[in-house]
């Protein structure tokens, strides 16, 4: 019982190395000064952030102390792109993910035991992602047979795909050059891809030196990409208390950004390095829901339940995702309590 409690209020990632440790060592000496310092220090949850506007809150919440408020330590882990959030959930490196809902329909194809409960809605991209084409393509009909810069991610395959569906054309119709984000906007601006498939601040990136212009965004497609908070369930289980904690500091980020917009914008800017200009019309892509909104949206047989279950069809469709596979659940349960 000593173990299991000295393990469960530690860190995920400090848990499996405490773990290691103990089979190693098997010192009691070590356990007991393991256990004490975990009582005396507040639980630490693990939150993967990238440059996104959308997961900035979670990072703003530990950088105003929020999360102490709530008697837990926030630790932001940065990845260079969500894609990479995506691996790490997939390892088992993290427990807790900032993703969008295509690529946690995703995550439950490739490791269905560890398809993950929705518990937060971060936000649903109203405009947020964009396809931007090279100077000299007219339109997104101009793109056959060229290149279109993708994400290792399934949400670039998807946003292009339903922005060529609108134009009667296919995926097949077009060139998929996977690479990482922050290459986009010089592949773009040399000519090595006549598209690209982003979002700020990489989109900001590439729109800076006026060789490219944005042909499609996500307001096209309102409804069919949201950015949640997404939870290993097993970790779920042993870490409500945790969870609860945390979205309430991310509601409290959001609540300070209300009354202090200029200074929490400017924060994130700054991490993102975007002007605050840039930041402020990045996150005009964005809308957020507040914790009463999401009541309704997280029921079971709510909106952000059937739009998993659209964007697992077009993965299907596409043969993104293996037939079969599971649909993360969505519980507001967390929100209710965080209330």
């Amino acid at each position: 019982m000593l173990i299991r409690a000295a393990i469960r209020c530690c860190s995920w990632r400090s848990a499996a190395r405490l773990r290691a440790g103990l089979l190693v060592a098997g010192l009691s000496a070590l356990l007991g000064f393991t256990a004490a310092a975990c009582r005396r220090a507040d639980p630490t949850v693990e939150v993967p952030v990238s440059n996104w506007p959308g997961y900035e809150y979670m990072y703003l919440a530990h950088r105003l102390q929020f999360d102490r408020r709530e008697g837990i330590r926030i630790e932001p882990l940065q990845f260079p792109d969500p894609q990479a959030i995506v691996h790490a959930y997939l390892r088992g490196d993290v427990a807790v993910a900032q993703l969008t809902t295509v690529e946690a329909v995703d995550v439950c194809s490739r490791a269905p035991d560890r398809c993950p409960v929705i518990v937060l809605i971060l936000d649903e991209s109203r405009g947020g992602d964009q396809i931007a084409v090279a100077d000299g393509i007219g339109s997104l009909q101009a793109l056959k047979g060229r290149n279109v810069a993708v994400s290792f991610s399934t949400l670039g395959p998807y946003v292009l795909s339903r922005a060529l569906e609108q134009q009667q054309m296919r995926l097949a119709d077009v060139h998929l050059r996977n690479m990482p984000l922050a290459s986009m906007p010089s592949a773009l601006s040399r000519g090595e891809v006549q598209a690209a498939v982003f979002f700020p601040p990489f989109s900001t990136y590439a729109a800076r030196d006026g060789a490219s212009r944005v042909v499609f965004d996500s307001r096209s497609i309102p409804g069919e990409v949201f950015d949640v908070l997404a939870v290993d369930p097993r970790y779920l289980q042993q870490h409500q208390g945790e969870i609860t904690a945390l979205i309430r500091a991310w509601a409290a980020a959001h609540a300070q950004a209300r009354q202090e917009p200029e200074r929490l914008a400017a924060m994130a800017a700054q991490r993102e390095q975007l002007s605050l200009e840039e930041y402020r019309q990045a996150e005009q892509g964005l809308l957020y829901f507040s914790l009463s909104e999401q009541q309704k949206l997280l029921q079971p047989d709510g909106a952000l339940a059937r739009n998993l279950a659209a964007v697992q069809a077009v993965q299907q469709e596409l043969q993104i995702t293996a037939p079969g596979a599971p649909v993360p659940e969505v519980s507001p349960r967390y929100v209710e309590a965080a209330q």
